[in-house]
């Protein structure tokens, strides 16, 4: 019973490690894969958080040019990476309660969502004037304010 419990374990552990070290060579194939397949005008990042274009690539000495906003900057090819991607960002004006998108408005009028309620985001307030755009959902009394369209200081 004692020695099956080891075989077991140690059997365990040595696919465990086989496991593990085809992953890793897995992703180094991957490595070597992207950084031979690098061409200049390709966007790609450093692992240090630089964001660029190739410029040129000299495969013999592991050395690519990468232009950066006008700044041409040289790396070792083992510190280049793909680009994060940027997911595109949607406001919550921008879609209902279920995260559909609401109709496009243009003309500023206000649009009607799907489950019949009045989407008022459409209107851009921009073009309303600044003595107009309060919040009336917060009582002038929360804001140090009297009924008076004066604001009390509690400092004096």
């Amino acid at each position: 019973m004692q020695y099956s419990f080891l075989i077991i374990l140690v059997v365990l552990m040595a696919g465990m490690m086989w496991w593990q070290s085809r992953k890793a060579k897995q992703q180094q194939g991957k490595a070597k894969d992207f950084r031979e397949s690098l061409q200049p005008g390709k966007e790609v990042a450093t692992y240090s958080g630089l964001l660029g274009t190739i410029v040129s690539v000299d495969l013999e000495k592991e050395q690519v040019v990468i232009d950066s906003e006008g700044t041409q900057s040289k790396w070792r090819i083992q510190a280049i990476t793909e680009p994060p991607v940027v997911p595109a960002y949607v406001h919550d004006d921008e879609v209902d309660e279920n995260g559909n998108p609401l109709p496009a408005v243009e003309d500023g009028t206000v649009a009607e969502r799907a489950d019949g309620a009045i989407d008022t985001t459409a209107v851009d307030d921009a073009q309303v004037p600044v003595e107009e755009q309060t919040d009336t959902n917060i009582p002038t009394e929360s804001l140090g304010m009297d009924q008076s369209a004066e604001p009390t200081s509690k400092n004096n």
